[in-house]
């Protein structure tokens, strides 16, 4: 029997890392995505690396109960494609996609289906399952998306110790196929903006733990809060249908203050950039749950940035308190500008021209 490789691809650490190093930061809807030449680059690379021909590349991706959208259904006709998609939780976090790719690599192994594999991911939690492909006698190599240092993105120091190597995805192809949507500001702007992108410390890259689901609303307990004599305020939570949480005498206190700003106003600005009106729109109606989307990517960018995974409760409130407090923020200085520009064009219309006896005058 021939050999093979195969390729499994956790889609969203894929995205969520590309979109960082194309963007600065892990929001998927930051970046336009061809996914064709994505999985080109993805066969090509694991075939020359291995010499093996390709069995198929392994498409791990979530939807709402389980259902693809059109997107995720025109990949899985894609050739040599599987889509394999777990279930998208109420707050947004992926439900059963590890487990997939988990029992694929053993069955795989087990059955002889390929004598290489190549896992695109960093989750710990697969480290079991590559220790179990290894036994049955398969090789199993991580390929990690680089980031714009050249190091691997957030990839688990025991997955990479369990695996046979640690490879980088090829940076240009990488690049070439997941690009910056257009965003709002000068060149510069955007270039400082990809500069602030956040890269795992190696305390991260040490970690076995996992980036923070978004849908924690379980407020601090009292006695990890600091006081003040300032009145009760809302501690904002992401979108999971419960009622926003009223921490009394609450005024978060963090040495994490201006890693956490720069994180709100990176992701924030981005997430803006796309459709400032529509978005400023829905930010509006969902007050005070913040977007499933951009609540997973405030947690993920911030966990990255201060190489600790499992976030305290004080620190998730005060990052979803800066968030309301930057939407703020930006929302006034948009309506000064917009006051502004109206005074001037109303200042414009009224200006009568000057007659020629002034003039002369």
């Amino acid at each position: 029997m021939r050999s093979h490789c195969a390729v499994y691809v956790d889609v969203g650490y894929l995205l969520a890392a590309a979109a960082t190093r194309a963007t600065g930061t892990s929001l998927r809807s930051s970046v336009f995505v061809d996914y064709q030449s994505l999985i080109d680059s993805l066969a090509a690379q694991a075939s020359a690396e291995s010499g093996l021909p390709l069995l198929r590349i392994y498409w791990y991706d979530s939807a709402p109960n389980g259902v693809p959208n059109t997107t995720q259904e025109s990949i899985g006709l894609l050739r040599r494609v599987k889509l394999r998609l777990g279930r998208l939780g109420v707050g947004g976090e992926q439900k059963g996609v590890d487990l997939r790719i988990g029992l694929d690599l053993a069955t795989h192994a087990r059955n002889a289906a390929v004598d290489s594999m190549y896992l695109v991911s960093g989750d710990d939690d697969l480290t079991e399952a590559v220790d179990e492909a290894q036994a049955h006698g398969v090789q199993v190599t991580i390929l990690a998306v680089p980031t714009q240092e050249g190091r691997p993105h957030g990839v688990s120091r025991h997955l990479q110790g369990a695996a046979d190597g640690l490879d980088l995805l090829d940076g240009d192809a990488l690049d070439a196929a997941v690009r910056a949507r257009a965003v709002a500001g000068s060149p510069q702007q955007i270039v400082e903006r990809k500069r602030e992108a956040t890269v795992p410390s190696p305390s991260v890259l040490a970690s076995g733990n996992r980036v923070p689901e978004p849908t924690d609303t379980t407020p601090p307990r009292a006695s990890s809060i600091r006081t003040s004599e300032s009145p009760s305020s809302v501690v904002y939570t992401s979108t999971t249908g419960s009622e926003p949480v009223v921490a009394s005498q609450y005024r978060a206190v963090s040495d994490h203050d201006p890693v956490i700003d720069r994180v709100v106003g990176n992701v924030l600005n981005t997430w803006l950039d796309a459709a400032p009106a529509s978005r400023r729109t829905e930010l509006s109606r969902s007050r005070p749950s913040i977007p499933s989307e951009v609540d997973r990517a405030l947690l993920t960018d911030l966990s990255d940035d201060i190489g600790v995974y499992d976030l305290s409760p004080e620190i998730r409130y005060r990052l979803r308190e800066r968030f309301w407090h930057k939407v703020d923020e930006s929302s006034t200085r948009t309506h000064d500008d917009r006051r502004v520009a109206t005074e001037q064009a109303h200042g414009h219309e009224r200006e009568e021209p000057r007659s020629t006896e002034d003039r002369e005058s």
